[in-house]
């Protein structure tokens, strides 16, 4: 199945120019694929130092990272993998509630011997990572989380009543019928509605992350990973219940022009030590619109824990 995949994708990005295939971590980096938890996880590692893991959300792969892998890995350890089902991951028939795939993470780790971390995570990756660090957080000394709410935490049903969010219930056997060949229109509605200027979005990581989500079984993981909030709602009030907390450090990063403050406020509800930062002209795909800025960010936080 890996093979076919390479192949089909290697056919999409034929039709792309060379500008657009500008999207390879640097020179020490190695990808592996490594096999848990009934799934196949595509990860990218480099540096020395330290370990940090990297986790995207929806709409792109753990590509979107580059900038801040290259920046992390000079006193860094780097772990960028793709979530399941999405990127050059395994794509399951199910497992794509956060618990579940906190559980492919796990696995990633003790193949790669790794036993503490520090967590930076984007969209969907907050909820991974929210869910990792509930079931290890001895594991995490550390955890980022930008641009995105977790189910079931802080003023998540308030959250749910925003229109722009009509995707959490779009899904099922006839939407993916309907947006089959049609990726790039579907995805382009995210890009340019959630920017603060759809152009600081290229065309050329357009292009990339298209192809990326046109591989079979790609649109339906999609779907799948959001057809879970609400099993991951019940996890996570589950375990708030048992008036458990995350122990480590917490900074909360939103886009000036989408969550802004909001992401510190949704993870106060689950955790006593919570920093804010916001990304300047930024809209939620932070690591398109102002890399630079949130590179620092996440560095100085970093750095800030002892």
């Amino acid at each position: 199945m890996r093979l076919i995949l390479s192949a089909i994708l290697a056919w999409l990005f034929a039709t792309i120019p060379a500008s657009a295939q500008n999207f390879d971590f640097p020179a020490g980096f190695k990808s592996q694929d490594i096999a848990t938890n009934g799934a196949t996880i595509h990860v990218r590692t480099g540096g020395k130092g330290p370990a940090v893991v990297l986790l995207h959300g929806y709409g792109e792969t753990g590509d979107m990272w580059i900038p801040m892998a290259a920046d992390l890995a000079r006193d860094h350890f780097v772990i960028v993998p793709d979530l399941r089902g999405l990127g050059l991951s395994s794509k399951p028939a199910g497992g794509f509630d956060k618990k579940t795939q906190a559980g492919d993470l796990a696995g990633v780790l003790a193949e790669l011997h790794v036993t503490r971390i520090d967590l930076v995570t984007h969209d969907i990756g907050n909820m991974v990572g929210f869910a990792f660090a509930a079931q290890h957080p001895d594991q995490v000394r550390a955890f980022a989380l930008i641009d995105a709410p977790v189910p079931g935490i802080g003023p998540w049903e308030e959250i749910l009543k925003n229109p722009l969010l009509w995707h959490f219930r779009f899904g099922g056997p006839d939407m993916e019928r309907l947006v089959a060949g049609r990726e790039r229109i579907y995805l382009d509605r995210f890009w340019n509605e959630f920017s603060a200027d759809p152009a600081h979005f290229t065309e050329a990581a357009r292009r990339h992350y298209a192809a990326l989500y046109a591989l079979p079984g790609a649109m339906h993981s999609g779907f799948a990973q959001f057809a879970a909030f609400d099993q991951d709602a019940i996890d996570n009030r589950a375990w708030l219940a048992t008036g458990a907390r995350l122990p480590m450090p917490i900074l909360g990063v939103g886009g000036e022009k989408s969550f802004g403050s909001t992401m510190a406020e949704v993870m106060r509800a689950a955790a006593p030590n919570v920093q804010t930062a916001i990304v300047h002209g930024s809209g939620h795909w932070i690591m398109e619109e102002n890399p630079v800025e949130t590179t620092r960010i996440i560095r100085a936080f970093l750095e800030s824990v002892q």
